[in-house]
């Protein structure tokens, strides 16, 4: 019965963002003129190289953000049910705990927190 309901979701959810993406492409407004393939920049012509390079840092720093939103995604509904778990559930999150701290203190020693 699970697996057969897997399968049901994975089709449903390919048809609805293929029927959503086809959808959207057929009704969509289509124009093409000059203006539209002219650089923008706060509606002026661009003045200078406009491929500007950015801090590896900051990729770093959004990085480490989304790993601990996702770690909080995981702890929240560990939390609820934590009674169902017992001692082997909580060895485990432990052992995820302590795999996120090993990383976040590497991040920390490699100075991607630091915010220049």
């Amino acid at each position: 019965m699970g697996s057969e309901a897997i399968i049901v979701f994975l089709i449903a959810g390919i048809v609805l963002v293929a029927g959503a993406n086809f959808l959207s492409n057929l009704i969509s407004h289509k124009s093409d003129n000059v203006q539209k393939r002219e650089p923008y920049e706060s509606g002026m012509t661009t003045i200078g190289p406009t491929w500007v390079q950015f801090k590896v840092g900051y990729y770093l720093f959004a990085i480490l953000f989304l790993v601990f939103d996702v770690e909080v995604a995981f702890l929240v509904p560990w939390a609820v049910v934590f009674k169902d778990f017992g001692a082997v559930g909580f060895i485990e999150i432990l052992l995820f705990l302590f795999i996120l701290g090993l990383g976040l203190l590497y991040a920390w020693k490699k100075g991607a927190l630091k915010w220049e």
